[in-house]
């Protein structure tokens, strides 16, 4: 990474900085989307601040950077990832203010950075976390900076030899993965959990729904349990960067990526490509 954009202007990565006193640097009050971008054009990029003003809005924050898009395409091109995929990460730290107000500080900072994005595995593995995702959270549904929950989910699941891990809430029900959404497939039906589980509302997961819709898959937003995890026929994941990601592995169980989960990453990658040449 050779430039990245803080608050309409471009920097060095040695010459950016933060206020010690950043709520985001030092409580983790901040939001962030990471974007796909592919040969230099950002991927749904609408979808992403459509659900980063909705956040904001949450926390009562304003975004007013009508130009983002471009300037995503502007980093991109700075950067040279103006070939093959890039991952691009917008966020806002809270900046300084007092403790228990969530207002913006005047020194809050918007930044964006872009990085290469490696090649997909055609597959992955995933356990069940021993911690469960709390659904009735002030934070649920939110990308929270606040991250390291997943991040200690996640390296325990690593360490167990596994990729992915996936939480229950605290009903007991399927949330969603560390860094994405979950879906399942029994008979020939597509099921994931519903936002009301606490799980992110992905962009990717609300368009693999829709896409079954149009490919006359059966599909159910509805509570899922652990047991049925075990029993599906079929796993996948989904999210920005993955996009439709197949689970080979689930705990000690091996999967066959089914042909729904082939029809659904066809029709995403697909999508993708049309996407990208508009």
């Amino acid at each position: 990474m050779t430039h990245l954009w803080c608050n309409g202007q471009w920097f060095d990565p040695l010459d950016f900085s933060a206020s010690p006193t950043d709520r985001g640097l030092i409580l983790g009050l901040g939001l962030f989307e990471t974007i796909l971008a592919i040969d230099g054009e950002p991927i749904l990029a609408e979808l992403h601040l459509a659900r980063l003003r909705a956040s904001c809005k949450q926390l009562g924050w304003r975004f007013e950077y009508p130009d983002i898009r471009d300037t995503m395409v502007a980093l991109t091109q700075r950067n040279q990832f103006t070939v093959g995929r890039a991952r691009i990460r917008l966020a806002i730290s809270a900046g300084s203010g007092v403790f228990h107000d969530l207002a913006l500080g005047a020194d809050h900072i918007i930044w964006m950075t872009a990085a290469q994005a490696a090649e997909l595995p055609p597959s992955t593995s995933a356990n069940l976390s021993l911690w469960r995702r709390n659904e009735h959270s002030a934070l649920a549904g939110l990308k929270c900076a606040s991250y390291a929950e997943n991040l200690v989910a996640l390296e325990h699941a690593v360490r167990l030899g596994f990729e992915e891990t996936i939480f229950l809430n605290t009903a007991g029900n399927v949330c969603e993965a560390s860094t994405s959404n979950v879906f399942l497939v029994k008979n020939g039906t597509l099921h994931t959990p519903t936002l009301a589980s606490g799980c992110l509302p992905g962009i990717t997961r609300a368009m693999v729904i829709e896409m079954a819709e149009k490919l006359g898959i059966p599909s159910a937003v509805r509570d899922i349990t652990a047991e049925e995890l075990h029993h599906a026929d079929e796993l996948f994941l989904t999210s920005s960067i993955r996009g439709v990601m197949a689970i080979s592995r689930f705990e000690q169980r091996s999967l066959t990526p089914g042909p729904v989960t082939h029809l659904i990453g066809k029709a995403w990658n697909d999508g993708l490509v049309r996407k990208n040449a508009t």
